[in-house]
Order: structure tokens, then sequence, then C-alpha cells
């Protein structure tokens, strides 16, 4: 089974835009294992910067950027197995996009 990986963007006037990706799990991670990886690198067990990440940033383009309710910090929300394609821009599995976990949620 494949992984997807779903995240979100939270503004300081807490209006969301979820998104998600699909990776591959060649070692067959359960979801338990893969999230506790996660949280072991993200910082409070949810932040990363998505651009560090290499996912798609989910900031609302549509209104351009605002000081005041904007920052760079995405949310992890869930992993869940599913028989989607995955769909990774890299091509990374579950396990390499954990490595690019860590890089993206140092301060």
């Amino acid at each position: 089974m494949n992984v997807r990986f779903e995240y979100l963007y939270r503004d300081y006037g807490n209006f969301k835009n979820r998104g998600e990706i699909i990776f591959a799990n060649p070692n067959n991670l359960t979801t338990d294992d893969i999230t506790k990886m996660a949280g072991d690198v993200l910082i409070q067990e949810a932040s990363f910067v998505a651009y560090k990440a290499n996912v798609p940033d989910l900031h609302f383009k549509e209104y351009g950027y605002d000081e005041e309710l904007d920052h760079g910090w995405h949310e992890f929300h869930l992993f869940a197995l599913t028989e989607e394609t995955p769909n990774d821009l890299l091509g990374r599995n579950i396990e390499e996009f954990i490595k690019s976990l860590r890089l993206a949620s140092k301060i």
C-alpha cells in the first residue's frame, strides 16, 4: 500500500487550505510507524516549511501575501494507507520524504 500525506496551511486568521501527496511505501510501513517517524522530526510533532520539504505551498495565492495573516509554516494532518498511485513530483518514497521533513522542520 502507498501512503497519502495530508497537510494544511492555516493563516493567522485561521483560514485553512489543504493538500495531499501520495508516496510509495516499498517497506510496507504502518501509518503508526510513519506518524512516529514524522513526529520525531517535526516541530511540536506537526509543523514544517513546505518549500523546504519540496511539497506544494498552500498559501492563499489569490489574495496575495498579507504580512498580518501569513507565515511560512504548514501543518502535518495525517498519513493514510491508499491504493492511489504515487504522485510526488520528485518520485520520493515515504522514508525519503520523512528525511525531507527533517530538513523542513529546522528553525
